[in-house]
């Protein structure tokens, strides 16, 4: 009897470490509907194509840094803004890129990454 409950209280534990791992990682997904975040900065039709795929590997960066570990992990999140800022800062107007870094902010407080 007792060894049936401490593998419930085991796999209970397990579930819930598992959940939250998974919610972990969906914080660091960073998909975005572009369109909607391209008329917020109204971005013009030559800058869409470059602010999707700075956004992409941007994705793609953050994603890798939900599956390292502790101290990893922060500073894979923070490279990865940094370049991403970098990138958007060329290809942005200085009014859309105060917007974006304002976007990108509240987003990242939001989902417990800053």
């Amino acid at each position: 009897m007792v060894v049936v409950a401490m593998l419930s209280m085991t796999m209970t534990f397990a579930e819930n470490e598992n959940a939250a791992n998974l919610n972990n990682a969906e914080a660091y997904n960073m998909t975005v509907n572009m369109k909607k975040l391209g008329q917020a900065l109204n971005l013009s039709k030559d800058q869409v194509e470059s602010f999707a795929e700075i956004h992409k590997t941007f994705s793609a960066e953050m994603m890798f840094a939900a599956q390292a570990s502790g101290e990893e992990r922060q500073k894979m999140v923070d490279k990865a803004i940094g370049k991403d800022l970098a990138y958007m800062n060329y290809i942005l107007s200085h009014d859309q890129y105060r917007r974006y870094v304002m976007l990108l902010n509240i987003t990242l407080i939001n989902r417990g990454l800053k």
